[in-house]
């Protein structure tokens, strides 16, 4: 590697063994000692942008659905090993709350930033707004193994208004235990991706939050299930339950379902 000029020196070329970056022949390279011919073809890939692929995800959803995050607090449902907040961060997040109920999990670099308050082993559904330090203007969540609808309630009590609600809908966690079972935990259905959707609209809505947008994930989830993000921000004036859900978010409700019909 040092004399095809890919690093400039052995520790740089072992580092990127050791990171799995180092591809030999199209396969990697799992060890230092590897012999190669003159003629085999060896590549250093690019670095990961985040430290999960969550923060692929959430990327280009951000931008899909015109949510700001520069400046903000953000509170992060579901951190995991930390996508997510690694995103939020790149994009200029002031702060972010990075909440899990599992422990353990988030990258030591993610940690050890200063903007960044660790709760592990705490379910959202225990959070107020004061152990937070006050309500936030933005809230990620990607959970799973229990639908968005068992927290909504409380991801509404701890949005501040005026604020941004990003939901990743995973349609797995969403149907019935049945249907997902029928599908060995892949969702491919339609009609259930829409089911899906729209019982989780339909139970912000009824804690006053009304989805203001929605497109499928750049990423697929496990076992490549199709996902989805929609945004939510609080009604104006307040009132819950009112029953209808907006007409734009329908078209891009349909949108981001047809994107992937033929998949």
């Amino acid at each position: 590697m040092v004399r095809r000029g890919l690093v400039p020196d052995l520790d740089e070329a072992a580092r990127l063994i050791a990171d799995g970056r180092v591809l030999v022949g199209g396969a990697p390279a799992n060890t230092t000692k590897r012999l190669t011919d003159d003629g085999e073809p060896v590549q250093v890939t690019r670095p990961p942008a985040f430290v999960g692929r969550g923060g692929n995800k959430l990327d280009d959803a951000l931008d899909r659905l015109g949510a700001d995050v520069s400046g903000r607090r953000v509170l992060d449902v579901g951190s995991s090993t930390g996508g997510f907040t690694d995103c939020l961060l790149q994009r200029g997040a002031a702060e972010v709350v990075a909440v899990d109920v599992g422990t353990h999990q988030l990258r030591e670099r993610l940690r050890a930033d200063p903007r960044v308050t660790v709760m592990e082993q705490t379910d959202v559904r225990a959070l107020s707004a004061e152990r937070i330090g006050g309500a936030v203007p933005l809230i990620t969540v990607d959970v799973s193994f229990i639908s968005v609808r068992a927290i909504i309630e409380s991801l509404a009590a701890l949005l501040a208004p005026g604020g941004d609600l990003i939901v990743l809908v995973k349609p797995q966690f969403e149907v019935s235990r049945a249907e997902a079972s029928r599908g060995r935990g892949v969702i491919r259905d339609q009609h259930l991706w829409r089911e899906s959707l729209g019982s989780v609209a339909r139970a912000a809505e009824a804690q006053g939050l009304v989805p203001t947008g929605a497109t499928v994930s750049a990423v697929r989830g496990s076992k490549g299930n199709t996902e989805f993000f929609v945004r939510f921000n609080p009604v104006a004036n307040g009132e819950r339950g009112a029953g209808r859900l907006p007409a734009a978010w329908r078209d891009d409700l349909t949108g981001a379902i047809e994107s992937r019909a033929d998949d």
